[in-house]
């Protein structure tokens, strides 16, 4: 069974940072890429950040710059640093496994619970 497990999500004060992590297990974590996404209240599910099996990222405007992905194979472990964190960065963060193949960025097929992260003084 696939399951991908978030944590590591808090209040934290404006410009502060933050590392999720997201463990995966019941498939082969390095042969598929992942990606971050977050869901603020009221607003869609909004695509973050990319990370494909062989290391390489891309981002969403919003985040570039502030937040690095980053994944560690041998643990079975997707990362995300958040940095100069800002109000509207508050919103629960999901990880989730794309399709085999990596077709698209933000094609996810299997989603962890969330963590919620709160940018607030």
């Amino acid at each position: 069974e696939v399951q991908l497990v978030e944590s590591g999500g808090g209040l934290v004060q404006p410009v502060g940072s933050l590392r999720l992590s997201c463990e995966g297990s019941g498939f082969t974590f390095s042969s598929y890429c992942m990606a971050w996404f977050r869901q603020a209240p009221g607003k869609e599910r909004e695509w973050i950040a990319f990370i494909g099996r062989d290391k390489s990222t891309r981002y969403a405007d919003s985040v570039k710059g502030r937040f690095t992905i980053s994944r560690d194979n041998a643990k079975n472990t997707l990362y995300l640093q958040m940095d100069r964190l800002k109000p509207e960065d508050t919103a629960m963060y999901y990880c989730a496994r794309l399709l085999s193949g990596c077709p698209r960025l933000d094609a996810g097929d299997y989603w962890g619970q969330g963590t919620q992260v709160t940018v607030s003084s």
